[in-house]
């Protein structure tokens, strides 16, 4: 488990400090070098322009990984807070943010996302809106049913008993157990924010055509595939598909370390 978890870690490194060190001038237009295959100078060819396609990916796979942490940790926070709310603030609540939850997610969260996208103009900060408003009602669910098993635990009758208030059991008992959830809860939706932002910029209602991302460089290597130039697509989906496989190994990783029933595993 910890030889798989630390190569996907590494993995995440490894795209970010590459993109870090490759020199920018890589995404200059040379037009003298445009349409190259792979070779060991461009290891991904070089697109239409003459820009390494390399670097392109890397700037990509770094940008799509801020989007997803940014998006994933607003959604994970919106989650804990109407979690919170539905457990403890009485049937009327919990109703209501229970219908809102089930409402969610009985619409497609890409349907969903591209609506808010489109609404506020897409750009970074449709997409990033989008992501956090669609992801948050599974790990809500689990929020609420975690924190409705808390209050009837008996460590937390007695704190009662023993006329502690409710913030004092709320931060002394409640969110100590509630932080392994959000944590492992947080690492697997970045992986579906990252697929998703890549989906929305594919289809044109993401990031700026101006970014390095993997959805626009996906989308802009679709006119090329018919004369032959396949690196411009399969590099750039092969490394999109391997970070979110990343954190999906690290999410699925921490999620066995924080069950007590299968740590040993």
């Amino acid at each position: 488990m910890w030889l798989s978890a630390s190569a996907a870690g590494l993995a995440l490194i490894a795209a970010w400090a590459g993109a870090a060190l490759l020199s920018p001038d890589n995404l200059a237009t040379q037009l003298a070098l445009r349409n190259l295959p792979p070779s060991l100078q461009h290891p991904f060819g070089t697109d239409w322009l003459g820009r390494d396609m390399l670097t392109r990916t890397l700037k990509g796979l770094v940008l799509s990984l801020k989007v997803g942490i940014l998006a994933g940790a607003v959604s994970a926070m919106i989650a804990a807070v109407l979690g919170l709310l539905a457990a403890t603030m009485g049937s009327l609540a919990d109703r209501i943010i229970t219908w809102c939850i089930d409402l969610f997610l009985s619409v497609p969260h890409l349907v969903t996302l591209i609506l808010i996208a489109f609404v506020l103009g897409g750009g970074a900060k449709g997409v990033i809106v989008g992501v956090a408003l669609t992801h948050w009602p599974s790990l809500s669910r689990l929020i609420r049913a975690e924190v409705l098993h808390l209050r009837s635990a008996e460590f937390v009758q007695v704190s009662r008993r023993l006329g502690k208030s409710r913030f004092w059991i709320g931060t002394r008992h409640i969110l100590p157990h509630l932080a392994p959830q959000l944590l492992v809860g947080l690492m697997l939706i970045i992986p579906h924010a990252i697929l998703h932002e890549a989906a929305v910029t594919f289809v044109g209602m993401g990031l700026s055509p101006h970014e390095p991302a993997i959805g626009i460089i996906l989308s802009e290597s679709m006119r090329y595939l018919s004369t032959g130039m396949w690196w411009l697509a399969l590099f750039p989906g092969l490394c999109l598909l391997l970070l979110v496989r990343c954190f999906g190994r690290l999410g699925e990783h921490l999620r066995l370390l924080v069950d007590p029933r299968r740590a040993h595993e």
